[in-house]
């Protein structure tokens, strides 16, 4: 029997203190695998609670019990001018990966961006052998803005080419 999409059993909410031990598990699972994010190092719980804070917006996808399945990040991708453009970062454990949880933080996401005036959502550096991630944008609706060779350095020393992408906030598609 194929997996079931659990969609509707997941709801994002904003974080709230009592989800950071949860927040840097997940985070630091992304980190650890050097797939997706440029960071390097693992948070710590301090380094955790001031990191998130630090947002614009923080949410986190829950399931129905209240696990937190996986979280969002959300903050100008520039200053001044280019102000009014968002940068998101999302993470899902591995354990909730193929629920939804990926589209339920894009959507909530994008939604949020538009509640704080925000008019695009950037991503600046998706790895493009990201298959999972590129596909969902790209469902979702954002718009490739081409390759940068090389642009990202994977634990090992290999660089693989990151692909930018862009999304109107408040456009219907999402």
């Amino acid at each position: 029997m194929a997996k079931a999409r659990e969609t509707a059993a997941v709801r994002v909410r904003p974080f709230a203190p009592g989800d950071l031990a949860a927040m840097r598990e997940i985070w630091n699972e992304v980190v650890d695998a050097g797939q997706a994010f440029p960071q390097e190092e693992r948070l710590t719980p301090e380094g955790a609670a001031e990191f998130f804070a630090a947002q614009s917006a923080c949410g986190v996808a829950v399931d129905g019990a209240g696990r937190v399945l996986g979280l969002y990040i959300l903050h100008p991708n520039n200053v001044g001018r280019c102000g009014h453009i968002a940068n998101a970062s999302y993470a899902v454990a591995g354990s909730a990966c193929g629920q939804g949880v990926g589209r339920a933080l894009v959507r909530a996401s994008l939604a949020e961006a538009g509640r704080l005036g925000f008019r695009i959502l950037q991503f600046n550096a998706v790895a493009v052998d990201n298959t999972p991630a590129r596909h969902l944008y790209e469902k979702l609706g954002f718009t490739p803005l081409g390759i940068i060779p090389g642009g990202f350095r994977r634990p090992g020393g290999e660089y693989v080419d990151i692909a930018l992408y862009w999304h109107a906030v408040g456009e219907a598609d999402a």
